[in-house]
């Protein structure tokens, strides 16, 4: 069964231990560093309550994201379920509870591959994708390290004991993007390790409220935001980002699904759907995403009564086709799905494009947002400091006479640059650029890992057949 948001929010009131500021939260559903964008990812649970949703979103009672692809018209179905998702953010929440659980999906579509020699996680895959799919709950990841600490001190999460109920862990893993707002977080390894390193291969999920476990949260836009109208996107959809740090956790071995296994550890991202069905949710929001700064860019121009000159057209033109290059992407990876384990596993979109599409991503982003700062031009730094600007009784004529245009009064003119501000320029933008470079790795990863998805050897043998079609004695 589906969750409402009123349910969401309840279960996040469970005493988890979230420090900010120096502060310990006490429930993030009210604390304002959290609350808005607690309440924002409590209305993509009510969008299942829409009857126009509904069936976009659900089938047989539980969320089509959390299904096991059979077919192209599932990725298709599932890709409509992630765009509506998507578009209620306007892209800017990027680990909605869509993304881990397409991503748990994978792992349950290829089990055998957490099989090892000495631990068997294939089982507890299954029941962790089935209570995920039956209690309808949000999952968070963690899988980055931190740096070494002072003195070259391992801080890096590892197994520090085991007992007859499960293992113990401490340390350390980075950037929980979401994590606040997650009912579980789920926490592994998707650099290489080596093949010796078993105290650092482990990979399991756990329920935010487990003692011993804490999220340092980053600063929080949406605590620095004055109001929706300042900052419309920073106040109400920043999912935040922290570090997990471990003390002597308790995983009880149910929960536990690699364990000393470095083989086992990347497998359950690399030798599964898991890595592709994550691809495919982020693709399709950064599509939605691309859309929103298009749409943006040409109300500015249409505000700054610029839209017809050719340079604007050029660029808008130029914008444009940067999101038919997400669509395509995400299309393209579903027309080229692959089968999982020879069928039994379903399908799951073609991972030569998967790949590629971080590739585009990276590198198309901080192209648009300069493109539309550009058109933007300086009405976006000569701005009034809020909206009490605009209702104060003496300064609003003013403001009201001096900072409209002919076709937009103040109040829709400023309106429209604040959340052009809050999507290009502030603080939140510059985060949101920065996690758009590096969503899916460093480029020196998903750049090495596109030479072996990709069609490497098909493009050397076709210059190779050029080259065989002649010699020095080949004639015209």
């Amino acid at each position: 069964m589906t969750r409402s948001g009123q349910e969401y929010l309840e279960g996040l009131r469970d005493g988890r231990a979230v420090w900010i500021d120096g502060e310990r939260v006490e429930d993030v559903t009210a604390h304002p560093a959290f609350r808005s964008t607690a309440a924002s990812f409590a209305g993509l649970f009510d969008l299942a309550d829409d009857p126009v949703h509904h069936p976009v979103l659900v089938r047989d009672g539980v969320r089509r994201v959390h299904e096991v692809p059979r077919s192209y018209e599932d990725l298709v179905a599932r890709r409509r379920a992630f765009r509506t998702t998507a578009r209620a953010s306007y892209g800017f929440l990027g680990r909605t509870p869509d993304y881990m659980a397409a991503g748990v999906a994978g792992i349950a579509a290829a089990p055998a591959v957490l099989t090892g020699d000495g631990f068997d996680g294939a089982a507890h895959a299954l029941a962790f994708h089935r209570r995920l799919a039956e209690g309808d709950l949000h999952t968070a990841f963690t899988l980055n390290s931190p740096a070494r600490g002072h003195g070259g001190d391992d801080l890096t999460l590892r197994v520090v004991a085991e007992r007859d109920g499960g293992i113990v862990v401490s340390g350390a893993k980075t950037i929980g993007t979401g994590a606040v707002f997650a009912d579980e977080i789920l926490v592994g390894t998707i650099e290489p390790l080596a093949a010796d390193d078993t105290a650092h291969a482990v990979t399991f999920s756990l329920p935010l409220d487990t003692p011993g476990l804490t999220l340092i949260s980053r600063a929080s836009y949406e605590e620095r935001a004055r109001s929706v109208f300042d900052h419309p996107l920073s106040s109400r959809y920043d999912e935040n980002d922290a570090m997990l740090v471990c003390q002597d956790v308790l995983v009880p071995w149910e929960r536990v699904l690699t364990y000393r296994d470095p083989a086992a550890t990347a497998a359950i991202w690399w030798e599964t759907p898991a890595y592709a069905n994550l691809v495919h949710q982020s693709a399709t929001r950064f599509w939605t995403k691309l859309e929103f700064l298009t749409g943006l860019a040409i109300l500015i121009a249409r505000s700054n009564g610029t839209a017809e000159l050719p340079p604007v057209t050029q660029t808008v033109g130029r914008l444009l086709g940067m999101v038919a290059q997400a669509k395509a992407f995400v299309l393209a990876a579903e027309a080229s799905y692959e089968q999982v384990d020879g069928g039994r596993g379903g399908v799951r979109p073609g991972r030569e494009i998967s790949f590629a599409q971080r590739i585009m991503a990276a590198e198309l982003y901080p192209r648009a947002v300069q493109d539309i700062k550009l058109l933007a031009g300086g009405a976006l730094v000569q701005l009034p400091a809020g909206g009490l600007d605009l209702r104060h009784p003496e300064l609003g004529p003013l403001v009201r006479r001096y900072f409209g245009t002919a076709s937009h009064p103040a109040e829709d003119r400023v309106k429209l640059l604040k959340l052009a501000w809050d999507a290009l320029g502030s603080e939140f933008a510059g985060r949101h650029e920065q996690y758009e470079r590096f969503y899916h790795g460093a480029p020196h990863v998903h750049l090495t890992m596109q030479t072996w998805a990709g069609a490497a050897a098909d493009c050397e043998s076709l210059a190779q057949a050029c080259l065989d079609g002649y010699d020095l004695g080949t004639t015209r």
